[in-house]
């Protein structure tokens, strides 16, 4: 029997797409929540609580592989010295990880906290890789709706996105897990660069729905880092197949048309 495979955030967005793709590959998960969840079939769930690291030593004893999901606005870099610390102890073969493109060059503090995770996992003597993805289209989704709910939708000049389809993060994330340790690996970002405006005319267009716009300027360092581009996939990343226009079709069940490709 293989050992299981530990996946934090397990049930979450990314989650709930890679442990199903875990059991199809023949591996047992173990999933690690702060609830806990209902077993299923070669699945169990672990209660532990990555910010405190309470439970944490004996959710990863005798796992073979971690694969870390689990995140957030703020933390990130705590839950995961807490989830090494734990790895290093049990003798983990193999550590996982999910960060996020532009978190080494966008002056935010949710993603410095990003990068301080990144850097735990690579100083922590585990065996790792690490996949920075970008936005989800599900994030990207959320967001527009939101602007989409004020009378008037501001949208910041110069704001670009790339985003990517979770599925196809599932798919490279689970690849990576049963391949070796391989460090930092090329990034994944979705097959188009979109500006912000150009995600929020996809989705009015995909619900009938008209906003006026208001142009506004992102201030400040971050904003410059955003106008520069700099949370965008390096040149040498990996793109998915997906795009913003077929994922609004299929989540909102409406055909993509007026939507720009």
């Amino acid at each position: 029997m293989n050992a299981p495979i530990l996946v934090t955030g397990g049930t979450g967005t990314l989650g709930r797409l890679v442990v199903p793709l875990l059991r199809e590959a023949g591996h047992p998960v173990r999933v690690l929540s702060r609830r806990g969840g209902r077993p299923g079939d070669g699945v169990t769930h672990v209660t532990a609580d990555l910010l405190t690291g309470a439970g944490v030593d004996p959710a990863v004893r005798g796992v073979g592989t971690v694969l870390h999901l689990a995140g957030g606005p703020k933390g990130d870099d705590v839950a995961t010295r807490h989830l090494v610390d734990a790895a290093r102890r049990a003798d983990v073969g193999h550590l996982v990880h999910i960060s996020v493109v532009g978190a080494d060059r966008v002056p935010l503090a949710w993603l410095r906290s990003k990068l301080d995770a990144e850097r735990a996992v690579a100083a922590s003597g585990v065996p790792w890789t690490t996949l920075r993805a970008a936005q989800f289209h599900d994030l990207a989704l959320t967001m527009v709706e939101k602007m989409a709910k004020l009378p008037v939708v501001p949208v910041p000049g110069g704001l670009r996105l790339q985003p990517v389809d979770a599925r196809e993060v599932a798919a490279r994330m689970v690849t990576l897990t049963l391949g070796a340790p391989a460090g930092l690996v090329p990034e994944l970002a979705g097959p188009r660069v979109y500006g912000l405006d150009e995600l929020v005319t996809g989705y009015l267009a995909a619900v009938g729905r008209r906003r006026l716009r208001l142009p506004v300027r992102l201030p400040g360092k971050a904003g410059r880092a955003y106008r520069n581009g700099d949370n965008l996939a390096r040149p040498d990343a990996t793109l998915g197949v997906r795009t913003w226009e077929a994922f609004l079709a299929e989540r909102l069940s409406r055909p993509a048309a007026g939507v720009r490709g």
